[in-house]
C-alpha cells in the first residue's frame, strides 16, 4: 500500500479521526464518513473530503464510489452491527483491502468471518501508527523502534522464491537483518540461513527506516 492507492475511513471517533489525518498529512487521497453530522463537521477541520452518510445501505456505498477505493477502514468498534455490514458491503463492491477496528476477540472472529482482510485492536495499535503502515509499501505491518530503527514484517517477493538467505545476501543489499520467519500462525526466531524461502513466508526483519525505500 502507499500514497498512490485511494482510502475510505469510516468512523470518525478519535482512532478513525488519526488514521484519516496521518493519510493526509502524507499526501493520500481519503474519503471519510460518519454517520454523526457533528463528528463530520469537527474531522472537516483537518480532513479535505468528509462526508455525513450511512455506510450501512447499499445505496450510500455505491453513491460515494466506494468500489473504486483501494483500502477501507472501518472504524466503529462500538457498533457491531455496523461495522458487520460496512465489511460485508465493501466486499460485495469488490473493495481489496478492508481493514477493521476491534473491540474484542469474539468480534474479531466475526469480522474476519465476513471477510475482513484485517483487525486491529486500538489499545494495541494506534490510528497513527496503522496509517503509517498503510502507506509503507509492501510492508505487512511496521513497528518503530525508534527514530531510524523499525522492525518490519514483509512477504517473500517473488524473486526470492527458492533462494536462501546466504544468497539473497539482504544485509548487504538492503542493510536488513532478519531476526524471524512466519509460516501461517508460526514464528520461528532460528532462521536457518541455508533453507530456501518458499512463497507464503513472512520475513520479520530489522532495518534502518530510511532504507526500508529500497525494498518497494
Amino acid at each position: 500500500m502507499s500514497i498512490n492507492k485511494t482510502y475510505a475511513v469510516f468512523g470518525l471517533g478519535k482512532y478513525g479521526v488519526a488514521v484519516a489525518e496521518e493519510l493526509v498529512k502524507s499526501g493520500a487521497e481519503v474519503l471519510a464518513v460518519d454517520v454523526d453530522q457533528e463528528n463530520v463537521d469537527n474531522a472537516a477541520k483537518t480532513i479535505p473530503v468528509c462526508k455525513c452518510a450511512d455506510i450501512t445501505r447499499p445505496e450510500v456505498i455505491e453513491r460515494l464510489g466506494i468500489s473504486n477505493i483501494d483500502v477501507v477502514i472501518v472504524a466503529m468498534a462500538s457498533n457491531l452491527e455496523a461495522s458487520v455490514m460496512a465489511i460485508t458491503l465493501c466486499k460485495e463492491v469488490g473493495v481489496k483491502n478492508v481493514i477493521v477496528k476491534c473491540g474484542n476477540e469474539m468480534h474479531r472472529m466475526i469480522f474476519r468471518r465476513v471477510g475482513a482482510d484485517k483487525v486491529v485492536f486500538p489499545e494495541k495499535e494506534s490510528g497513527t501508527r496503522l496509517a503509517k503502515n498503510l502507506l509503507t509499501s509492501g510492508f505487512a505491518d511496521m513497528i518503530e523502534l525508534s527514530d531510524d530503527v523499525s522492525m518490519v514484517e514483509l512477504g517473500v517477493k517473488d524473486e526470492w522464491v527458492g533462494k536462501t538467505l546466504i544468497e539473497l545476501n539482504l544485509r548487504k543489499k538492503y542493510s536488513i537483518n532478519v531476526v524471524a520467519i512466519r509460516v501461517g500462525d508460526k514464528i520461528s526466531t532460528s532462521v536457518d540461513p541455508t533453507l530456501p524461502l518458499e512463497k507464503g513466508h513472512e520475513l520479520i526483519v530489522i532495518a534502518n527506516t530510511a532504507k526500508l525505500q529500497k525494498l518497494k
